[in-house]
Parts: structure tokens; sequence; C-alpha cells
């Protein structure tokens, strides 16, 4: 009796874990991003107000990115960022961090996303593993490869990391889900199951 009334206390406890774990995890992300953020102005803040003002700071920088968001989208600022563009372009090693970051972004987040076509890629031709990605490029032609081979980036399980492969479009199977939530799949290492009710 006991230790039926001990297995059910410690499945419940783990089960408390199990629904506790991602919130807690991105709950403490959230504050210690903020925390962060606060800490770096609110010297600069208390010498301007005089006042110890919690948030302020994490509130004025998210005030700058909307700003010069809102900047960059106008004629005047459009110049501006080509400049810079066209400057941080020309830097020796600095420009290829720059430009990666920069196409990363915008793959992402950008009116140009690159990552909204998920496939299944078969490894070889005698094999029967595959491997899910993203085509980041039909167009290689650039690097003098035939319009057959298209480039498709994998994305490591529990990283922010991938690898990019050329290939033939043979051996890809386009995958007819949200390319979010095949993102999500991937990153979890398939734990997360693809909600299609986005599709």
């Amino acid at each position: 009796m006991f230790k039926r009334l001990w297995r059910g206390l410690m499945n419940y406890f783990f089960k408390g874990l199990l629904l506790l774990a991602p919130i807690t995890v991105t709950v403490w992300a959230i504050v210690a991003i903020f925390g962060f953020v606060d800490g770096l102005l609110s010297e600069y803040i208390f010498d301007f107000t005089g006042h110890e003002l919690p948030g302020l700071g994490f509130v004025s920088v998210v005030v700058l990115i909307l700003l010069i968001g809102l900047l960059g989208s106008t004629i005047v600022f459009n110049p501006i960022v080509t400049y810079f563009d066209n400057l941080m372009a020309k830097a020796p090693l600095i420009k290829i961090l720059y430009t990666s970051v920069k196409d990363l972004v915008s793959a992402f987040v950008g009116q140009k996303k690159r990552f909204t076509e998920p496939v299944l890629v078969q490894v070889s031709a005698s094999s029967h593993l595959q491997k899910i990605g993203f085509i980041t490029n039909k167009d290689l032609k650039s690097l003098s490869i035939g319009s057959e081979k298209v480039a498709v980036y994998l994305p490591h399980s529990y990283a922010w990391s991938g690898n990019l492969f050329i290939v033939s479009s043979e051996f890809i199977t386009p995958i007819k889900a949200n390319p979010t939530e095949v993102m999500k799949f991937i990153i979890s290492a398939g734990v997360s199951n693809p909600d299609t009710d986005g599709l």
C-alpha cells in the first residue's frame, strides 16, 4: 500500500516537473534578459533622473529598436542605411560577420524569409536515411552550380547551428507543414509535435 502511494506521488511529482519546466525556463530567460538590459542602463537613468526606475531600461531599448525600425522604413533614413551597409560590406573581415548575421536575421524576420520551404532530404541514393531541412536558395548560378541542385539548410537539434548542403532535386520531398512548427520539431529533436492547425 505504501509503495503504491509512493509511486503515485512520484508520478504526480514528475508530471508536475514536466508541466512546469518549459514555463519556468521561459520565464527565467525573460527575467534574465530583462535584468541584463535594465542593469546596463540603470546607472545612466539614475544620473539623469535622480531616481531608480526598474524596468525603464528595458522599455527604453524596446522603444529605441522600434524607433530605428520606423526610421529605417522612411525615405529620408534609407540612404543612410544603404551607405552604412556598403561601408560595412567593404570592410575586410568585418563584412563576413556583418553580412552573415544580417542575412541570417533577414531569413527569420525580414521580408525575404528563407526558412519557408521545409523538405525531407534523402541522404544518398543507396540509403534510407532522411533528414529534415529547409530550401534556402534555388538559384545557384552565381556559384556555377546547375539548376537541378538547390541549397538546403539542415538545422541541428537543441542548437541554433546547422549545415548547408547542395542537394539534387530528385533527393528532395516537400513537407506540407507549417515551417515554424517544422523548425520547432527539428530543434526539439522530434519531441515537439508539429501543429497542423496553422496550415
